[in-house]
């Protein structure tokens, strides 16, 4: 039976696609398989049981399943301590904690892969956004911008590293809104490895958001000292309904945890209200769904290719986070592929997305996420502002048979107004 209107020469473009993509989803298995593996040992290790499972309210004292879950959420990335909590109420929020619990007034941070994603810009205080920021508590922020084709300017990290003593060397793994290359875990150990041959106290800190279970390693385990992202992206997968990790050296974690609560008591606090059982589960469950977002976006790639499309990463180029680009070239183009993502979302699918203001942004956005859990990227959802190239960005996928429907409709939308030819 035919459940949705595609046109048959879209079906078509579709079966070739897959076809050239066999060997790529062969290989996203055996990293899901390895991963998959880790976590269910990282389980199996610090006996989780159901009692863990419990809630606890007011201080949260004595929580024993909180303490399993971050104990386990250490071991699957390689950290010696973690913060794996429901009361990061965002990404950047987790990321303003690590920033704020390590840096000092006077410290300087280095960013060594250019200018951050949008909404960590006022958390920095940099383009004039300074109350209540970084900057406004006297923390200096540099970058290193990446070379034309988007990668770490290693000569201009080296000049900056020996030019000044910086606390924080800031790595952001993934793309952003720009269309630079990912960063793999390798490449991270790499730029870890210059930081603390020049400056040995520096912290290497890491920006994870998108890259939890896309390889085998994480950046901790090549030289990074701490890293945080999203649970309602990778590491939640799926099934967390908000929150946030960092993870990494002990002591810096510590002093996370007290930006987090606050000094001198830290993470012996924070009730979980019930919540634990999930964060548990969508751990649990969040190796195979990041292989099926990886599915999602080589298939993407390979069909938007087929259709003569920009994109990057190409169809067989070596991942290191979910996200996928379609350089549609046109507002038109992107408004309409993302019109059809919305469309062939489980939740709000007669919902039409249209470009607004956003904060955070400086530019106009526009958004597709018919998701279970509200802005959720490891579901599948297509975002984009809408400025020069015009290029959309794609992630998520809880299993890829139904993120398949969502990339077919985006491009039978497309198809329909007028901005394909097959």
């Amino acid at each position: 039976m035919d459940f949705f209107k595609i046109d048959s020469r879209l079906k078509q473009v579709s079966e070739r696609a897959l076809q050239g993509i066999e060997k790529d989803f062969c290989d996203i298995d055996k990293v899901t398989e390895y991963n998959q593996q880790k976590v269910l040992a990282a389980f199996i290790k610090n006996g989780v049981a159901e009692s863990h499972f419990a809630a606890s309210t007011g201080y949260g004292y004595n929580d024993r399943g909180r303490e399993v879950l971050e104990q386990v959420f250490a071991d699957c990335v390689g950290a010696e301590s973690s913060i794996f909590r429901h009361s990061f109420a965002s990404g950047t929020h987790t990321l303003a904690v690590m920033l704020f619990g390590i840096l000092r007034p006077n410290d300087n941070m280095l960013c060594l892969t250019g200018r951050p994603y949008d909404t960590l810009i006022g958390v920095l205080g940099i383009d004039g956004h300074v109350d209540g920021s970084l900057r406004d508590f006297r923390v200096n922020y540099d970058q290193v911008d990446l070379k034309s084709d988007g990668t770490p300017d290693i000569e201009g990290i080296e000049a900056a590293l020996r030019s000044k003593k910086y606390a924080v060397a800031y790595i952001q793994r993934s793309r952003g809104y720009s269309l630079r290359p990912s960063l793999s875990v390798e490449k991270i150990g790499e730029l870890a490895k210059l930081v603390k041959k020049i400056s040995p106290e520096t912290v290497v800190m890491v920006d994870n958001c998108y890259g939890e279970f896309v390889e085998c390693k994480e950046p901790l385990e090549v030289g990074a000292d701490i890293m945080a992202g999203s649970l309602i992206k990778n590491p939640g997968g799926g099934i967390a309904p908000t929150g946030g990790y960092i993870a990494g050296r002990k002591d810096l974690v510590e002093k996370c945890g007290y930006r987090l609560t606050c000094p001198g008591v830290g993470l012996e606090v924070g009730a979980t209200l019930g919540h634990t059982r999930e964060l548990f589960m969508g751990l649990f469950s969040s190796p195979h769904v990041v292989g099926e977002a990886l599915k999602t976006a080589v298939f993407t790639s390979a069909l938007f290719e087929e259709l003569g499309f920009g994109v990057t990463p190409s169809s067989h180029e070596k991942r290191a986070d979910i996200i996928q680009s379609v350089i549609a070239g046109t507002p038109e183009r992107l408004i309409a592929f993302c019109k059809g993502i919305q469309s062939g979302s489980p939740i709000d699918s007669f919902a039409s997305p249209e470009p607004d203001d956003m904060p955070g942004y400086d530019s106009q956005v526009i958004m597709a996420a018919g998701t279970f859990t509200l802005g959720a990227s490891i579901e599948l959802s297509a975002d984009a502002p809408l400025r020069e190239p015009f290029a959309v960005w794609l992630q998520g996928g809880l299993n890829f048979h139904s993120a398949k429907v969502g990339i077919m409709l985006a491009a039978q939308k497309m198809l329909e107004e007028g901005h394909l030819n097959i």
